[in-house]
């Protein structure tokens, strides 16, 4: 007899199938900078200090504008992200068009440059989420993100967030690696010192400019390590989630995240990137298969509608190595992020580490 999870997991799979067949706009991408104020080791897009801004204030004002017109944005999300949205000069003119329309909207920042007066703006301008990337104590992390005095300019940010208390979620995020694991325990204790809704803590993935620090990618026994650390911290009743990534096996789906896996790529998730380009998952390689049109020269909800195939099915079906596997029904060749695309293989696989 099949167990509660395997019932749940195979209802899943049954709705991935019609989810590819009908799609659900759920959460929106927009990509609006590519510059950062950091030098993160494992940025997945390869941010700099003077990186890309293709879309003009009138190309988001008319995006935002259509899309309105094509979905139904009570159940949309925008997700404002970067590089560091913040340096974008007119951020806000764009967030304060999104609010008027009556979009909902949250945002990923390094909060560096949230200080009291711009927490009260993000408030203002309608911000209902934030996620705040912390990887490490003092010295890591300001090593990792390669910014002097940036753990305590982004807890300030933090703090300035918090102080506003108009928020849904004020979220830390950690990226955990072989090095910062270490850490883990004395991370959990400042999280317990500021008064964050959740910690979302993740695992280093083989993307970006992370694939030139192979050494510092989590090993078998640091990912069992992070995965058993986040499932005691639930089961005591703390607000740590393991991320979206991966499928980890019954031992731990739904155990270190309040429901179980699925890839959320181009059936629930689009991304408009700097430059226009439209695709699932930003960090997903950018490449002419995972491309699927521009906002410039085509409207959203069309390329929304006709494109995405390559996501809109089981990805492990291309591999001969998930099609010999008994979980491919669940798994579906794992998070489409850390797939190659060259080899037909996923890059990540936790069998044979969480599970058999």
């Amino acid at each position: 007899m099949k167990t509660l999870k395997e019932r749940h997991l195979d209802e899943l799979a049954a709705y991935h199938e019609t989810l590819c067949r009908e799609p659900k706009l759920r959460h929106l991408f927009l990509e609006l900078t590519l510059r950062c104020n950091a030098n993160c080791f494992h940025c997945g897009s390869n941010c700099t200090p003077d990186g890309g801004e293709g879309l003009t204030l009138a190309d988001y004002r008319r995006i935002l504008d259509e899309v309105k017109a094509d979905f139904d944005i009570s159940k949309l999300m925008l997700c404002i992200t970067g590089g560091e949205p913040l340096l974008r000069h007119d951020f806000f003119e764009i967030m304060e068009y999104a609010h008027a329309l009556g979009y909902n909207w949250g945002m990923t920042s390094n909060a560096t440059l949230i200080d009291e007066t711009t927490a009260r703006r993000l408030a203002e301008t309608g911000m209902k989420t934030i996620s705040v990337s912390i990887d490490g104590l003092r010295e890591t992390h300001d090593d990792l993100r390669g910014m002097v005095g940036g753990f305590d300019r982004a807890m300030r940010g933090v703090q300035n967030l918090i102080d506003v208390r108009a928020f849904q979620n004020v979220q830390i995020t950690t990226v955990f690696n072989h090095r910062n694991i270490k850490e883990i325990d004395a991370l959990f204790d400042l999280m317990k010192s500021v008064d964050i809704d959740s910690w979302r803590v993740a695992a280093l993935e083989p993307i970006g400019r992370a694939l030139s620090r192979p050494e510092l990618m989590l090993t078998p026994d640091d990912v069992r390590a992070l995965m058993d650390f986040v499932r005691e911290k639930r089961r005591q009743g703390w607000p740590v989630e393991y991320g979206c990534s991966h499928y980890l096996g019954l031992g731990y789906e739904a155990e270190v995240r309040d429901w179980y896996w699925l890839c959320n790529a181009g059936v629930y998730t689009a991304s408009i990137m700097e430059n226009g380009d439209v695709g699932a998952c930003l960090d997903i390689e950018r490449r002419p298969e995972t491309v699927f049109g521009n906002v410039k020269t085509r409207r959203f909800s069309e390329i929304w509608k006709n494109g995405f195939g390559i996501f809109r099915g089981n990805l492990g079906e291309k591999s001969e190595t998930c099609r010999a596997c008994p979980h491919l029904k669940y798994c579906r060749g794992d998070a489409a992020h850390s797939w190659n695309f060259d080899e037909n293989e996923p890059m990540v696989c936790y069998r044979h580490i969480l599970f058999d």
